[in-house]
């Protein structure tokens, strides 16, 4: 029993490991060309991301390479009549499956790590990759577009020569939205780590504030631009449930509870003095339609944070369902061609299951359903895989 299972196994190991490098490999590429599109960054900054799409990587390409390995190891052992063969020396098809599940276990296990490694710090760190490479892509747009642009910075430029830009032209929004126009005879960029900020050193510069006044400084003038405000990357929002580490969602959960909570009990106080002083005016008032926008946001969030977990257990666990009915449909198909019995199974997953997770989980993040409501695609592969194996150790 031990000799088929090691052999099994390895045969498992090598046709997993092989398809699974090469099929991250491709996913990498992918990840990182939409991560550095219209950016302009480097060789450098491209090697730098790499680890950190790894995870967001394997998230894809974990299940997918976990089936392709059941059904080419499976459906070739059947296609040549091996599995017959060992039920007919009285060892059971579960003797076989055996590896297969719990290797599909402990994938589904790793992946739930995987997930939230690539929610928390792969994007945290390809985000400050980004941030830290704004000065070398800035001057490589100028160079090559005479502009560089963001969400909130932008600059253009007759030309540049070495370092110096000329004839610069800077636009930022402040903090209270409004735009600020800034131009110079030359200007240099820096990065200053350690405030976090894009240095300008303007000289013989004049600001124009949008309104009827400007400023002319004849000197050198220094103006700091928060890096986040300069970057072209996409900004993580802190109050994105799927950004979230899985540690941190429990305490934002009773965070959002207690937050529904006293904001249910001020607007009741608020109606019932209102009612008390016949202020009757202000119930009938704009003030009310905001709070009860501000309160269903609010429980929105939460159904939000509290889905996140279940999805990620789902997703990850994915790896165990697969094989749950990629390996029992190879061997009832008795197929060798393994893009055959590949594309058997993963048509109906494509069909049915994706479907059923995209509800579940968007009926759940509602509110309509219960957050284990995420699970029923899994359930429909398990239900799935016991009618395959009924028949598997029946034939």
């Amino acid at each position: 029993m031990r000799i088929i299972t090691r052999h099994i196994l390895f045969e498992l190991l090598k046709v997993f490991i092989v398809t699974l490098a090469a099929l991250t490999g491709f996913v990498i590429v992918f990840v990182i060309i939409r991560e550095t599109l219209d950016q302009g960054v480097g060789p450098l900054e491209i090697m730098r991301l790499i680890p950190y799409a790894l995870p967001q990587a394997l998230q894809f390409t974990l299940p997918g390479t976990l089936l392709f390995t059941a059904c080419m190891v499976y459906g070739r052992m059947s296609g040549s009549n091996e599995i017959m063969a060992l039920k007919a020396m009285g060892i059971s098809p579960l003797v076989v499956l055996r590896p297969v599940f719990i290797l599909g276990l402990i994938l589904s296990v790793a992946g739930v790590w995987l997930n939230d490694a690539a929610v928390s710090w792969g994007a945290a760190g390809t985000q400050r990759v980004l941030l830290e490479a704004v000065e070398r892509v800035a001057y490589g747009m100028l160079r090559a577009r005479k502009s560089y642009s963001s969400e909130q910075f932008q600059v253009t430029v007759l030309d540049v020569k070495g370092r110096t830009l000329v004839m610069p032209v800077i636009s930022y929004r402040k903090s209270d939205g409004t735009w600020v126009t800034v131009s110079a005879d030359t200007a240099e960029l820096h990065t200053n780590q350690a405030e976090n900020a894009l240095t300008l050193i303007l000289r013989n510069s004049r600001l124009e504030t949008g309104g009827p006044f400007s400023f002319l400084d004849p000197d050198t003038f220094t103006l700091d631009i928060p890096l986040e405000a300069a970057s072209r990357s996409r900004r993580i929002s802190e109050l994105s449930a799927s950004k979230l580490p899985l540690t941190v969602i429990s305490p934002r959960i009773k965070q959002q509870k207690t937050f529904i909570e006293n904001k249910k009990e001020a607007m009741a106080a608020e109606a019932a003095y209102q009612m008390m002083s016949g202020d009757f005016d202000a119930l009938s008032g704009s003030y009310w339609p905001q709070q009860r926008a501000v309160l269903a946001q609010a429980v929105v969030t939460l159904h939000r944070l509290e889905t996140e977990p279940y999805r990620r257990w789902a997703n990850a666990f994915s790896c165990l369902c697969f094989v749950l009915v990629g390996a029992p449909m190879a061997i009832r198909l008795r197929n060798s061609d393994v893009l055959t019995t590949f594309f058997i199974c993963f048509l109906p997953i494509l069909v049915v299951y994706y479907p059923l997770l995209t509800f579940g989980t968007e009926s759940a993040k509602r509110g309509d359903l219960p957050p284990i409501a995420v699970w029923l695609d899994n359930l429909m592969l398990v239900c799935w895989s016991v009618w395959l194996l009924r028949r598997v150790f029946r034939y």
